[in-house]
């Protein structure tokens, strides 16, 4: 078996999240990833929400497995002369700085062309084009500003942002997407281009089925929402829609046995109408597969709240898991509301390399998310994460520099000294 991305060559300049989600997915994918980083600090996640002292933070290792560290002072003279040689050797370049930075290091799109015009010039934006195009990012805003928020949470509650970082690690899937389309084309066209995503648009992409909503508010009120069941009013704006299921079959999450203790007990149930019949078995209400003011969706709208409150009635005398191994039995949408520690341990995410244990010479053995993306032909092992600049005599030597060369430009404050990783650790 081959890697897909084998051969292709990146210069990551990226940090935080959204930058190194991209790169991180296209090393798993076998591409040679070079991290620039800044001497003596790194990638700013490095040091934040630290858990073992001397060891870099799993915000940093989480998103940097199967890279290359080197540490290069791009204000210092040679070193922006090393950065030039590696945009020679490289297929693609991927930044998420806020805008201008590149260009202030001298590195602008025409200067990399000319240095290289079959590179791929990747970066992630706050914001396209417009007036909101120099402002700077973070997750929380995406979600805010890509209309994520405002369709989460309860509707007589605040917005709410979801756990999920649809923000940074959503937008970084997307940038991701879009330079193997243009290593795809420049295989036929022989040159690179410019591609860019603002994390506003990929949360927007994400939202796609408000924005549906949205336009179909023209027409009426929106039938399959619990609000117009109950007979409140719609607005002029696709409104925040609590458990409600974003595909047209009304769903709500339900206690299951044990929610007095357990924050997670709980399933979430959609009343799918193909299985209706078999929901009224289950729950013991026969009756309500012929009773007119049951019998159709039509007929249920008005009164879900009290289907769902009877179903739950059901729900609450099982576990999440009983109630899901009953409901698969006869195809009934369901899904148990799993916590982040039964995910950890669970064996099946574990065999198919969603959940990774991964060996760290300073921090030991820990969790990580594995490739969610499986290629039957390029299997992606998941590699620790580079300590900062430990690759830097070792790309700087690819690069044709001699010993002589590598001491110098260390200590012309260049490149910083490389701190060997022995057995030891």
């Amino acid at each position: 078996m081959s890697q897909a991305l084998k051969g292709v060559k990146i210069l990551d300049f990226t940090h935080v999240q959204s930058g190194p989600t991209c790169t991180q997915l296209l090393a798993w994918f076998g591409a040679d990833c070079i991290k620039v980083e800044r001497p003596g600090v790194g990638d700013i996640t490095r040091g934040q929400l630290v858990d073992v002292p001397g060891a870099d933070s799993l915000y940093f290792t989480m998103l940097n497995h199967n890279k290359r560290s080197i540490t290069i002072d791009s204000k210092n003279k040679k070193g922006l002369e090393i950065l030039e040689r590696l945009i020679k050797q490289c297929d693609v370049i991927v930044e998420n700085f806020a805008p201008g930075a590149m260009d202030r290091m001298g590195l602008t799109w025409e200067r990399i062309q000319e240095l290289n015009p079959r590179i791929i010039y990747a970066s992630v934006k706050g914001f396209g084009p417009g007036p909101y195009e120099e402002c700077k990012v973070y997750e929380n805003v995406a979600q805010c500003t890509g209309g994520a928020a405002s369709t989460t949470g309860f509707r007589d509650g605040v917005p709410l942002v979801t756990g999920a970082q649809i923000g940074d690690s959503g937008t970084g899937l997307h940038l991701a997407l879009g330079i193997t389309a243009a290593l795809y084309q420049r295989t036929m066209s022989g040159k690179g281009q410019r591609v860019t995503c603002a994390m506003q648009d990929g949360v927007l992409n994400l939202c796609r089925v408000k924005l549906r909503d949205q336009q179909r508010l023209a027409a009426g009120p929106l039938t399959e929402y619990s609000q117009f069941g109950e007979g409140i009013p719609f607005g002029e704006a696709t409104p925040r829609a609590a458990n409600d299921s974003g595909g047209g079959q009304p769903g709500d999450i339900l206690k299951c046995k044990g929610w007095e203790t357990d924050p997670n007990a709980y399933i979430y149930f959609i009343t799918q109408a193909p299985v209706w019949e078999k929901i009224c078995d289950v729950i013991g209400e026969p009756t309500w597969k012929t009773d007119p003011n049951y019998a159709t969706p039509k007929a249920r709208l008005p009164r879900l709240r009290g289907i769902f409150n009877r179903i739950e009635q059901w729900t609450m005398t099982k576990t999440k898991l009983e109630a899901m191994d009953i409901l698969n039995e006869f195809d009934i949408p369901c899904g148990p509301i799993l916590s982040m520690k039964e995910l950890a341990e669970d064996q099946s995410l574990r065999a198919t390399g969603t959940v990774v244990e991964v060996d760290h010479p300073k921090r030991g053995k820990y969790l990580t998310v594995g490739n969610p993306i499986k290629l039957s032909d390029s299997p992606a092992n998941v590699q620790r994460s580079p300590l900062l600049g430990e690759h830097t005599d070792e790309v700087l030597a690819s690069l044709g520099y001699s010993a002589d060369d590598i001491k110098a430009l260390a200590a012309a404050g260049a490149t910083a000294p490389v701190k060997k990783v022995t057995a030891a650790e």
